[in-house]
């Protein structure tokens, strides 16, 4: 574990984050009293930072995962040529000019 001060930790920051990522515990002082503490992340806190974000809104509540239940018959959908879908748009584009 390490003390560090405000200044200090500014002009450092780098250092003292991959002490940090590495395991060590960072105790950040101010006039010699403790402020804060940087720390490595708590395991379920370690991902990508949209993933952690989306979990922490599922944890409070503000959105809720999807379901995976798959409920009736998937709907197919008919395929056009290519000609035809450049027909349709252009004659969609004429009606409209």
């Amino acid at each position: 574990m390490r003390a560090v001060g405000i200044r200090q930790l500014r002009d450092r920051l780098s250092e003292y984050v991959r002490l940090a990522a590495s395991g060590e515990t960072v105790l950040v002082t101010d006039r010699d009293e403790v402020v804060a503490e940087l720390r490595p992340p708590a395991p379920e806190r370690v991902g990508p930072v949209g993933d952690v974000v989306l979990a922490e809104w599922v944890r409070q509540g503000l959105v809720t995962p999807p379901s995976l239940r798959l409920t009736g018959r998937v709907r197919r959908h008919r395929v056009v040529s290519r000609e035809r879908l450049l027909a349709d748009l252009a004659r969609d584009h004429e009606d409209r000019g």
